[in-house]
């Protein structure tokens, strides 16, 4: 088996993040890219993005797959079925200090077809809730199409053989901090 037949690391990824913050008693927070194949409830979607709170107190049935993250959660009182392909997974991060990981999107298509009616007959059980917040600014770079390399803090060193007296200035850049995902209201 070589790389190219190697199955997707973002499915790991998610888990152990899930895991570390369960472990540390965070809240796992997933921001997810809405198309016509995820299923969230539609009216919590802005901009075709929703930020899911994934911890245990608010999920009944999660599991963690390689192709899927399904869960059932209520919303408004109302318990629903969430099924989200990993492959839409934005990022995952604590809630609490916005330590998490973001990755690199494909093209996504616009939300299709009508809203998502909430299931009946499902109890995700006790104090389940899921709050709606926005998802973070997450900016990911790609300078090639199939690239899933992202760059999160603008390089600002000159490239090799660009330091004579015609090189163009680097651009100016804030002082570099520890990238981290952010919470935004």
């Amino acid at each position: 088996m070589n790389a190219l037949d190697a199955t997707s690391t973002r499915p790991y990824l998610i888990r152990a993040l899930y895991e570390w913050c369960t472990d540390n008693g965070f809240t796992p927070y997933v921001a997810v890219s809405v198309d016509a194949s995820v299923q969230v409830p539609r009216e919590y979607v802005k901009n075709n993005e929703i930020v899911l709170n994934i911890s245990f107190d608010a999920t009944s049935s999660l599991q963690l797959g390689n192709d899927f993250i399904e869960f059932k959660a209520r919303f408004a009182g109302s318990a629903r079925e969430i099924i989200v392909p990993i492959s839409h997974v934005i990022a995952i991060y604590a809630r609490e200090n916005g330590q998490g990981m973001a990755f690199p999107m494909g093209p996504v298509s616009t939300l299709a077809g009508p809203a998502e009616k909430p299931t009946t007959g499902t109890d995700a059980g006790p104090g389940m809730a899921v709050a709606p917040i926005a998802a973070p600014a997450v900016q990911l770079r790609s300078d090639a199409p199939d690239s899933k390399i992202m760059q999160l803090v603008p390089e600002s060193t000159p490239a090799v053989g660009e330091t004579g007296p015609d090189a163009p200035e680097p651009p100016k850049s804030p002082p570099r901090t520890r990238p981290a995902l952010k919470r935004v209201k």
